[in-house]
């Protein structure tokens, strides 16, 4: 079972198609035991750090995801989802995070349009589970003005120009985490949830 974790700030529908369209059986939900009996875990997520991380706090979710991740489950974030797993954002200075990788949440450069919308490439920087097969300076779908910067780059695996150069997917252990949609982002987009299926049941299985 692949769990979406509920907490209020997430684009939950077309994620749970995305992993549908493979056959996967997916449960949304806001309860810890759903995330503590998954094969994997999903974070999606829009909106601001501050109230994101207060929708996990109030639901009482992030002692079950730092569980959940301490018992090797694979981890999945998307967009926000990825800003939550940090300590702290300059968006909300006075809001930790789930801490889970070490560094800050930076906002992108004020001379440019934000949020950085639309289709941008993503360059593969180390090789990574979750981008196998995918075209290694594919385009895929951003809507952010805050981005991921982890104190250890060797976390970085994928990296987006916008003004800056920044790291655009982190894989950690048994957590991945992108900042762009690929549930917005046509068939390589795809490719990444099955990827992530693989990830947690092994190629050639079923969901």
């Amino acid at each position: 079972m692949i769990t979406i974790i509920d907490y209020g700030a997430g684009n939950l529908f077309s994620v749970r198609k995305a992993l549908e369209y493979f056959g996967a059986n997916v449960v949304v939900s806001d309860a810890s035991t759903d995330i503590l009996k998954a094969k994997g875990l999903v974070l999606p997520g829009v909106g601001a750090f501050g109230w994101g991380m207060k929708l996990l706090e109030e639901k009482r979710l992030c002692e079950a995801i730092k569980e959940a991740i301490d018992k090797g489950i694979p981890l999945f974030g998307v967009c926000l989802g990825l800003q939550l797993l940090f300590e702290e954002s300059e968006e909300s200075p006075e809001v930790k995070g789930l801490g889970i990788i070490k560094g800050k949440v930076k906002k992108l450069p004020n001379n440019l349009p934000l949020p950085h919308i639309g289709w941008n490439q993503v360059k593969i920087v180390k090789d990574a589970p979750i981008f196998r097969e995918i075209n290694s300076e594919g385009f895929f779908y951003f809507v952010h003005s805050y981005y991921g910067e982890p104190i250890d780059e060797r976390v970085i695996c994928g990296e987006t120009e916008y003004g800056i150069i920044f790291p655009s997917a982190i894989w950690q252990d048994n957590v991945f985490a992108v900042q762009f949609h690929p549930e917005k982002s046509s068939k390589e987009g795809l490719k990444i949830y099955k990827n992530f299926l693989d990830i947690v049941y092994g190629d050639n299985t079923s969901y």
